[in-house]
């Protein structure tokens, strides 16, 4: 993702693992426009931290959450079901092709 973004003059931050990403939306929750969270990750899971991401949304009263779309090589029906069932809003599956990658960002940064 980030080799695909490199030149699009986009602020970027990279998180290791769900729980830093679920630390860097809760230490600065208007930053982010869009996050885009692998499915499997140490520590924390894409689907957990995701849910978390949620539950923290709710406690601050937002009516619309961060856009989260998911990217995993898992692209089965269930597996797409299982992003949207956490609160991810869309699914990307690996690996990434940039148009796609461009499509979600068109949707919802616009």
């Amino acid at each position: 993702m980030l080799t695909l973004l490199k030149n699009s003059g986009l602020e970027i931050d990279c998180a290791e693992n769900g729980k830093e990403a679920l630390d860097l939306i809760k230490a600065t929750p208007d930053k982010y426009d869009i996050v885009f969270m692998d499915v499997q990750m140490p520590k924390m899971d894409g689907y957990e931290a995701t849910r978390q991401i949620r539950i923290f949304e709710k406690e601050l009263a937002r009516q619309k959450g961060v856009p989260i779309v998911a990217m995993t090589a898992f692209v089965s029906k269930e597996d797409v079901d299982a992003c949207l069932k956490a609160g991810m809003d869309a699914h990307l599956g690996k690996p990434l092709d940039i148009d796609r990658v461009l499509e979600m960002m068109r949707k919802y940064l616009n």
